[in-house]
C-alpha cells in the first residue's frame, strides 16, 4: 500500500491529476483507476491531507477567541495563517485551471470560492475568508474519503487476488508475482489457497469457495477438465491448473474494469445534474458582476460587492454534481460484492424503473440438466440395456440415461452392459445390439407404442407433463418409455414470488415446445397467458420489444442465444457468466452466480438507489434556490452561507453512501424449494 504525496488540491475547480471534471469543475465524479495501488489514508490524525484544513479550523477557533477577549491584532494574525492553510487545498489548483483548462471547465466551484475568499479579503473581511477557506477545505477532505469509501467494494474484489503465486516452469516450481502469471504456465495451488488466475485443473480434486465471485454460498467440486476462475479459495488437496488467462487480464480484473466504467458513465440522473450545474458557474459569475454593476448604480458599491460575493457561494453547485455520482459509485460497488456486474450508470439507473421481467427458461429458471423424471418398464434391464447404447452419445438426452441407470435404486443389472455396433439415425435415435439383442432408444415418433395399452398411456401422461418422452424396444418390443425434464431451479419459484411481492410481472420466454413451457411455467408460479412458447432468437427479440412498449422491461437469459432480446430489453441481464464471457459484453447487467434470487435483490437496490439520488438531487437544488435570495437580499453573510452550503454537501454525500450499504432485509434471500426426486414407476 501507498500513500499519495501531499501537493496542494485542486478542490472543485481541478481533479488531483487533471482528469476529466465533473459538471462541478471537480473530480468527484470521476473514480480512481482501481488498478493503481490503492490510498492508504490512515488514522485522521496522521492523515496529512487533513493538515492544512485541521490547522486552518484551529486558527479560526484560536481567532475567534482572542477577537472577543485579547487581541484583535493577533486574532488578524490567527485568520491569516487560517486562510493561507485552508486557501492552499484549492486557490493554486483553482487559478492554474484557469489558465490551462479550455472551456466551461476552467470555471469550477473552486473558482467561485477563490473569488469570494480574495474579494473579502479586499473588502476587510479576513475572518469570513478565513472561515470560508477552512469550511470549503474540510468539505473537499471528506468528500475525497466518501468516494474512497464509496469504491471500497471494488477494492474489496481486488483483494481478493492473491499477492504472489506458485508456478511451475521447466519442471521446477516457483513463486512469482501473480500479475506476472502468463496464459499456459502451470500453478500449484494448495488447501486455501487463492486461484491467481482463471484456468483448468489438470490434476487433483477438490472444492472451490467461489462465494466472494458468484455470491453461491455452496462450494464447488472440481476435477480434472473443471473451469476455474481468478480468486477463487482452494477447499482442501493440492490442485494444479492450467492457466487460460494472465494475471492482470483474468475474469476478476475485467468485472472490475467493467464496474469502473459502470461508475464513471452517467445515467439519466447524472445527465440531468450536469444539465443544470455546468451552466450554472458561468451564470452565477456573470449575475455576481451584475449584482456588483448594481451597487455602483445606487450609490452603496461596498455593500452589493459583498453580497456579490455571498451569491458566489451560495449558487455553488458542487452539492449538485457530488449528488449522483457518489451514490452510483456506492450502489455498483455493493452490487458487485454479491455478484452483480452493472455495466454503467445507465444501466443502473434504468434497473431501478423495471416493471416487468422476461425469463429465458433453459439455464435459467431451469437447471439445463435435463434429468430422468419418471420411468415405466415392462423388460428386465431395459434401462441398463438403454444406458449402454446411449453411452456412445454425447446429447443431453443421453447423458440423462446414462446417469438415471448409475443412481442406486433404479432397475439395473450389478454390472455395466456394453453396447456393438452403435448406429445414430439423426432426429430420432441410437440402435445398438447389447447382450445379443437388438436395442433401439428413440422418440416415441420413431418408435411408436400404439396398441400396447399401459406404455402408451405413460407416453401421454409424461407429455402431458411437459416431458421429453423416450422408448427403449428390444428386438422389435416396446419394453419402456423413460420421461426427461429440465427440471426447475429449486429457487425460482421463491424468486418470481418475491418480484411479484415488490409489484413486478414475471414473463417466460422459451423456444420449448407448449406443454413443456406451461409445465415448467406453472412450477414457477408464472401464469399461463405470460408463457411465449416456441419463440426463436428473433421471435424472444420481437417479444420483448412488444414488453418494453408497454413498460421497463428487464430480458434474464444467458446473454448469448439471446442476445437479440437482451439488446432488445430495457436492461438486458446475463446469468452465471465470468468476465471472460462473451455474456458478459453482450449484456447491461452480469451476474456472476447463477441464483436468480439475486434478481429482486439488484432490482430492489436499484430502485433504492434511484430514490437517494432523486432526493440528493432535490434537496441540493433546495439549497441554491433558498440561499441565492437569502444572500442576494443580505440576510445571510459569507461564512454563513459556507457552513449551510457544505452542511448540505456532506449530508448529500453521506445519503449517497447509504446506497453502498444494502439493508438486510435486501440481501435476505428467499427460502428455495427443493428439487422433486425423480418419480420412478416399473411394472414388471
Amino acid at each position: 500500500m501507498r500513500r499519495r504525496l501531499l501537493r496542494p488540491r485542486t478542490g472543485k475547480g481541478e481533479g488531483m491529476s487533471g482528469e476529466e471534471t465533473s459538471a462541478c469543475g471537480c473530480s468527484c465524479g470521476t473514480p480512481k483507476p482501481l488498478f493503481d495501488e490503492p490510498e492508504e489514508h490512515g488514522p485522521w490524525w496522521k492523515d496529512t491531507e487533513l493538515m492544512f484544513p485541521i490547522t486552518a479550523g484551529v486558527f479560526c477557533i484560536t481567532a475567534f477567541i482572542l477577537d472577543h477577549t485579547v487581541s484583535p491584532t493577533a486574532a488578524l494574525a490567527c485568520y491569516w495563517v487560517a486562510l493561507i492553510a485552508g486557501g492552499w487545498t484549492f486557490i493554486p489548483g483553482s487559478l492554474r485551471q484557469l489558465v490551462t483548462s479550455k472551456g466551461r471547465s476552467r470555471m469550477g466551484v473552486g473558482l467561485l470560492m477563490t473569488i469570494a475568499a480574495i474579494g473579502a479579503v479586499l473588502l476587510g473581511h479576513v475572518g469570513e475568508a478565513a472561515a470560508l477557506a477552512f469550511l470549503f477545505s474540510i468539505s473537499e477532505t471528506l468528500e475525497d474519503r466518501a468516494m474512497d469509501r464509496a469504491q471500497q467494494g471494488l477494492r474489496a474484489l481486488l483483494s481478493l487476488m492473491p499477492n504472489t503465486a506458485r508456478v511451475v516452469r521447466d519442471d521446477v516450481e516457483t513463486t512469482v508475482p501473480a500479475s506476472e502469471v502468463q496464459a499456459s504456465d502451470v500453478l500449484v495451488v494448495g488447501a486455501g489457497e487463492r486461484v491467481a488466475t482463471d484456468g483448468t485443473v489438470i490434476a487433483g480434486q477438490s472444492w472451490l469457495d467461489t462465494s466472494a465471485i458468484t455470491g453461491e454460498s455452496i462450494p464447488v467440486g472440481v476435477s480434472p477438465g473443471s473451469s476455474v476462475s481468478a480468486g477463487s479459495v482452494n477447499g482442501s488437496g493440492t490442485l494444479r491448473i492450467q492457466a487460460t488467462s494472465d494475471g492482470r487480464d483474468n475474469s476478476l480484473t475485467q468485472i472490475v474494469r467493467l464496474v469502473e466504467q459502470a461508475q464513471s458513465a452517467k445515467g439519466e440522473r447524472a445527465r440531468f445534474a450536469d444539465r443544470v450545474a455546468r451552466p450554472l458557474v458561468p451564470a452565477v459569475l456573470v449575475a455576481s458582476l451584475l449584482i456588483v454593476l448594481f451597487g455602483f448604480l445606487v450609490g452603496d458599491p461596498a455593500t452589493w460587492t459583498q453580497r456579490a460575493l455571498v451569491v458566489l457561494v451560495a449558487a455553488s453547485p458542487c452539492a449538485m454534481a457530488i449528488a449522483v455520482p457518489v451514490t452510483v459509485i456506492s450502489a455498483v460497488g455493493a452490487a458487485s460484492k454479491l455478484g452483480v456486474v452493472i455495466k454503467s450508470g445507465v444501466a443502473f439507473e434504468q434497473l431501478g424503473t423495471i416493471q416487468t421481467v422476461a425469463f429465458d427458461k433453459t439455464g435459467t429458471l431451469t437447471e439445463n440438466n435435463p434429468r430422468v423424471v419418471a420411468t415405466h418398464f415392462v423388460v428386465d434391464d431395459a434401462l441398463p440395456m438403454a444406458a449402454a447404447v446411449e453411452s456412445a452419445s454425447s446429447h443431453p438426452l443421453s447423458r440423462a440415461i446414462v446417469a438415471a441407470a448409475a443412481e442406486p435404486g433404479t432397475n439395473n443389472t450389478d454390472a455395466a452392459l456394453t453396447a456393438h455396433e452403435v448406429q445414430e439415425q439423426p432426429g430420432q435415435g441410437l440402435i445398438g445390439v447389447v447382450e445379443g439383442k437388438r436395442v433401439r432408444v428413440g422418440s416415441p415418433r420413431w418408435i411408436p407404442t400404439d396398441g400396447t395399452g399401459e406404455l402408451a398411456d405413460r407416453v401421454a401422461e409424461m407429455s402431458q407433463a411437459g416431458m421429453s418422452v423416450v422408448v427403449v424396444e428390444v428386438d422389435g418390443t416396446p419394453a419402456g418409455v423413460l420421461g426427461i425434464r429440465d427440471e426447475l431451479r429449486p429457487e425460482a419459484a421463491a424468486a418470481v414470488q418475491a418480484l411479484a411481492d415488490q409489484g413486478m410481472r414475471s414473463v417466460m420466454l422459451t423456444g420449448d415446445q407448449e406443454v413443456t413451457a406451461q409445465a415448467i411455467a406453472a412450477q414457477a408460479g408464472i401464469p399461463s397467458d405470460r408463457v411465449w412458447a416456441g419463440q426463436l432468437p428473433a421471435d424472444k427479440a420481437r417479444v420483448v420489444a412488444e414488453l418494453v412498449d408497454k413498460s421497463p422491461t428487464a430480458m434474464i437469459g444467458d446473454g448469448i442465444n439471446d442476445a437479440p432480446a437482451l439488446a432488445a430489453a430495457t436492461v438486458g441481464i446475463a446469468m452465471g457468466v465470468t468476465g471472460s464471457d462473451a455474456a458478459i459484453e453482450s449484456a447491461d447487467v452480469a451476474f456472476t452466480g447463477s441464483d436468480v434470487r439475486l434478481i429482486p435483490v439488484a432490482l430492489a437496490h436499484a430502485r433504492r438507489g434511484r430514490r437517494i439520488m432523486t432526493g440528493n438531487i432535490g434537496l441540493a437544488l433546495a439549497i441554491i434556490v433558498v440561499l441565492f435570495p437569502l444572500a442576494l437580499f443580505g440576510v445571510l453573510g459569507l461564512a454563513a452561507v459556507v457552513l449551510v452550503h457544505e452542511v448540505a454537501e456532506v449530508i448529500v454525500i453521506g445519503n449517497g453512501l447509504r446506497a453502498g450499504r444494502m439493508p438486510r432485509q435486501l440481501t435476505a434471500l428467499p427460502e428455495s424449494t427443493p428439487a422433486a426426486p425423480p418419480q420412478v414407476i416399473t411394472a414388471q
